[in-house]
């Protein structure tokens, strides 16, 4: 409580930690369920074309690193100096190499869950993934900082349109609204690094195929997903005042969402690709969710409901990582149990909570669960006035 007193006492908007705690837990929640068979369908990524809320969670992270970078970025007066570019470049490959090394730990401890050796297990570098969230976000961030500091303001809208219009008339002749390995998301990740390096997707069919929902190319337009979030962090702190910050988030948070659900019928909304749609939709309905919550918080100052949120929100990075790392231990950490041979989280889900409350309650409780223990792990840093960033 006396952090939130003393952020207020700064200026500090306090919505913005709520949202990124919010999009953290959220993110935590729906990529840890007790059984992947057994997922209410609001929990779910749309399988192809569509949104659900899940489809929301990554993209209004991404807002809010744009109007983070817009907020950090000041204090070089968003001048490409050799200081702004260094730290830009740091924290980029920082956080890529973050990425790798979350997937390493998983086949890591796959590997020894599989019962070989610990250099066997560390070394299977020729299937090693090499995008992912984490990779994604650090690649937006990166390219989308650079521009901030290179271009000057009045030349982004340009930027983020041709970002946009460029992919989709990429993805129109490059088969990229068809999921299979003909897309040119995939073939332009499988010309780079393979096959064994991909994501292998499920297609509506049933078919499995190497399809990275992470893409390289399909990165293009995530840079433009932060560039939006970098503009609107400017209209927030040109805007001092609340109530206009409110009302001007709300304008353009609607235009843009009405914009991206009306171009649907030429351009479907999908987050596997990360369709120019998609960023216009998940961008207008951050920007609202954030007016929002200035509206409740900043305004009103109910923030009691929201301190849960806090402690994601002041340590995102460390807390999404914690949980990458606890997600693959209790998954491949096995011991016996009534003649068999069961995993942590095999325990859990089947025989502390399926087994009163049933598949789907189960694993929704599961997933909770989860996403307590990562709180805990957070409110203990934020309580220790510890704040890890990169």
């Amino acid at each position: 409580m006396n952090n939130i007193v003393t952020q207020r006492q700064n200026g500090r908007l306090l919505s913005l930690d709520i949202l990124r705690g919010i999009t953290i837990a959220g993110m935590i929640m729906v990529n840890n369920p007790g059984s992947w068979s057994h997922v209410y369908a609001p929990l779910k990524h749309a399988q192809w074309h569509g949104l659900t809320p899940t489809d929301l969670v990554f993209p209004f992270f991404m807002f809010i690193m744009g109007v983070s970078t817009f907020m950090s970025l000041r204090k070089f007066n968003f001048e490409p100096s050799k200081e702004a570019v260094w730290k830009i470049v740091r924290r980029t490959v920082l956080i890529f190499v973050i990425g790798l090394a979350l997937g390493w730990f998983g086949q890591l401890t796959g590997g020894l869950a599989r019962g070989e050796s610990l250099l066997e297990a560390a070394t299977h570098f020729d299937t090693l993934r090499i995008l992912g969230v984490l990779q994604r976000l650090g690649l937006a961030y990166g390219f989308a900082a650079l521009i901030a500091v290179l271009f000057k303001y009045r030349y982004l809208p340009w930027i983020i349109g041709l970002l946009l219009v460029g992919y989709h008339l990429l993805l129109v002749f490059g088969n990229g609204f068809e999921l299979s390995e003909q897309n040119i998301i995939a073939v332009v990740d499988k010309a780079l690094w393979g096959t064994d390096h991909m994501y292998k997707d499920w297609t509506p069919a049933g078919e499995r195929v190497a399809f990275d929902p992470e893409g390289l190319l399909s990165t293009l337009p995530s840079i433009a997903h932060v560039l939006i979030g970098f503009m609107f962090g400017r209209l927030i702190i040109d805007n001092r005042d609340n109530h206009t910050r409110v009302e001007k988030l709300m304008i353009w948070g609607t235009i843009l969402a009405f914009a991206g659900l009306l171009l649907q019928y030429g351009c479907p909304i999908n987050k596997k690709i990360w369709s120019s749609t998609f960023v216009l939709t998940t961008t207008g309905f951050a920007a609202q969710l954030l007016g929002l919550l200035i509206w409740i918080i900043d305004i009103h100052q109910k923030e009691r409901w929201s301190r849960f949120f806090h402690a994601f929100g002041v340590n995102p990075l460390i807390v999404y990582v914690f949980a990458g790392v606890l997600a693959n231990l209790v998954s491949n950490i096995r011991f016996g149990w009534q003649g068999e041979i069961i995993s942590i989280k095999g325990f859990m889900y089947e025989v502390l909570l399926r087994s009163w409350a049933g598949d789907y309650f189960g694993s929704l409780l599961y997933a909770l669960l989860f996403v307590a223990i990562c709180w805990l792990f957070g409110y203990i840093l934020y309580k220790r006035n510890i704040y890890i960033k990169i």
